[in-house]
């Protein structure tokens, strides 16, 4: 079977995608491996009537929502590559299958490199955290630890603000990402920073308790924010001929359309911003909402 569409990808961009796509009877093979990048979280936040959902459970809707519709077929696999062909798309699987598609949306999201702290892998998506729009407050008036070696860390901090002023900042020994008039400006609103490295985290069940440092000293923290480093989760620029941007994310129009003949992108994988849920969803509506455009004015040309 030739489909009309294959979703790389089964986030909250490429289910919407493949639920608008769904409810446009169109013929939509689904991709996911069933390794969401969420997974880690106990609950996401900021979409309506979603709020405090846990990431499995939001999943279980989705998909029960989406597979209601006869025309999307779901592979719960990887994709290994994907070749361009005369008519479309030929999408190969770890298990060896070879699925032919006329469109293409990438939609598989992201892969987070947690900064090398011991013992910070324990605590990330209980205690620490990455956004504050989904987490803060969750964390509101606790005593906060922002650990980070991006120059982000500055916009981070005062946007914090908004949920706690206690807040310690560790540069974990990037000290340069912040100017002398920045630190100023922390140290005027009672923001400490600590350049010293990070040696381990300590904690119980998952919930922070103390920062230590490589000079033997520590702080008493309840929670806070990191800035992972973030990485795409796959790679078809080569097969597939799309350009990127210049943090790596896949180049979009503001309708998800590549500059790739064919191939879409959304969510996480364009790097849409900020990294939320509603953000997702909705870049995947837009997605399929392009590619259903496209496959409309080529059907209609056909005749």
């Amino acid at each position: 079977m030739n489909y009309d569409v294959a979703i790389i990808g089964g986030g909250p961009a490429g289910l919407n995608a493949a639920l608008v796509l769904g409810r446009a009877r169109r013929t939509t093979a689904l991709f996911d491996n069933s390794q969401p990048r969420n997974k880690v979280t106990h609950a996401s936040h900021g979409f309506i009537t979603r709020d405090g959902i846990e990431p499995a459970e939001f999943r279980r809707i989705a998909y029960e929502e989406v597979l209601a519709y006869p025309t999307v077929k779901h592979w719960e696999t990887d994709v290994t590559d994907i070749q361009r062909t005369e008519d479309g798309f030929t999408i190969f699987t770890i298990g060896g299958e070879q699925i032919k598609a006329g469109k293409v949306i990438l939609a598989a999201g992201l892969k987070e490199i947690l900064p090398d702290i011991k013992g910070i892998a324990d605590y990330y998506g209980t205690s620490l955290f990455a956004c504050p729009f989904c987490d803060g407050w969750e964390l509101r008036d606790q005593p906060l630890v922002v650990i980070s070696d991006s120059p982000m860390v500055f916009h981070k901090v005062k946007l914090l603000q908004n949920w706690s002023r206690d807040v310690v900042v560790c540069t974990n020994g990037s000290a340069d990402i912040l100017d002398s008039e920045q630190r100023e400006q922390l140290a005027a609103r009672g923001i400490s920073v600590i350049d010293t490295p990070i040696s381990t985290l300590s904690g119980q069940n998952g919930m922070l308790e103390e920062v230590h440092f490589t000079d033997g000293t520590s702080i008493k923290r309840s929670g806070g924010f990191i800035d992972p480093d973030q990485i795409s989760k796959i790679d078809f620029k080569e097969s597939l001929g799309y350009h990127t941007t210049d943090n790596g994310g896949i180049m979009i129009n503001e309708m998800g359309k590549t500059t790739a003949e064919g191939v879409y992108a959304a969510g996480d994988t364009a790097y849409v911003m900020p990294s939320q849920l509603i953000y997702a969803a909705a870049s995947g509506s837009k997605a399929a909402m392009s590619v259903m455009a496209d496959l409309t004015e080529e059907n209609w040309q056909s005749i």
